[in-house]
């Protein structure tokens, strides 16, 4: 009786097992931290990657991903990429956007002015669609803070004291690095490519870098990795362009607090002195 049922446990497990072995296979992997600039409650912006990763998203994923929420006059403002106001002037020239109505009633097109957003890089939604197969690019303004993934215990906790909150870069540079052949047993839909930190692995967007397609002035590696990490932080900015001012306060107000709890121990120290006597 005990060797039957011995059996059949292990007969169970073996078939068990398999469904959850072929799932493995095709299981979403953690995208592994990178060491940013910005982590951490003392990390601040590195203008020099930050101008990287803005000549990579302009020249690359400008053309399909919009900045709608970003202004060219927030290049240069403090804790950004660093350029001066004739600087994003420039950048801002160098696009064309739609204004109007002129005085017929019609909408015209016009240089860029610093206080402009990024335009979109089509006219519509359905537009987009039709020139991406389908899938909708996503607008790119606040991807770093809407792309995560979970993190699981025990570094959950570990992350309350670091302040770690650097998932969204990591995320896009996983995805950046992810592009590989699809393993045997796995179907893409038409018009797909296989990612492997994809959620579902099935992404609609090609791989967009590739070695040497960036050409870097400051002598930095012109590599995917390169890429991806630099304009992950360009997109970790804009998501947060107030990062530094906002840790800057966090500090002064922790300072404060402690001086502040100091005083009122030795307040009451005096005050209750007499009272314990």
């Amino acid at each position: 009786m005990t060797f039957s049922r011995t059996l059949l446990a292990l007969v169970a497990t073996v078939f068990l097992a398999a469904p959850a072995a072929a799932e493995d296979a095709h299981s979403t992997p953690q995208p592994p931290a990178q060491k940013w600039s910005f982590a951490g409650p003392f990390g601040k912006f590195d203008q020099a990657q930050l101008q990287r990763g803005f000549k990579v998203y302009k020249e690359v994923c400008a053309s399909c991903h919009s900045l709608s929420l970003v202004s060219f006059r927030n290049l240069a403002e403090p804790g950004g990429p660093g350029y001066s106001a004739a600087q994003a002037a420039a950048v801002a020239a160098e696009y064309k956007v739609q204004d109007g109505p002129n005085d017929a009633g019609e909408m015209f097109e016009r240089a860029g002015r610093p206080a402009d957003m990024f335009p979109h890089p089509f006219p519509n939604d359905n537009a987009a669609r039709a020139a991406n197969g389908g899938a909708l690019p996503p607008d790119m303004s606040v991807l770093a803070k809407a792309r995560t993934y979970e993190r699981g215990f025990p570094w959950f906790v570990f992350d309350i004291f670091t302040q770690y909150q650097e998932q969204g870069p990591d995320y896009i540079h996983a995805i950046l690095m992810g592009y590989e052949e699809a393993p045997k047993g796995f179907t893409l839909p038409p018009g797909a490519h296989y990612n492997k930190y994809f959620p579902g692995h099935a992404i609609g967007m090609p791989a967009p870098l590739s070695d040497g397609q960036v050409t870097y002035d400051d002598g930095s590696p012109q590599t995917i990795d390169q890429y991806g990490k630099d304009v992950s932080a360009f997109l970790m900015w804009t998501a947060e362009p107030h990062m530094m001012a906002r840790k800057r306060l966090g500090l002064q107000v922790m300072i404060f607090l402690l001086v502040l709890t100091g005083l009122l121990y030795f307040t009451k120290k005096k005050v209750w002195k007499q009272v314990h006597a």
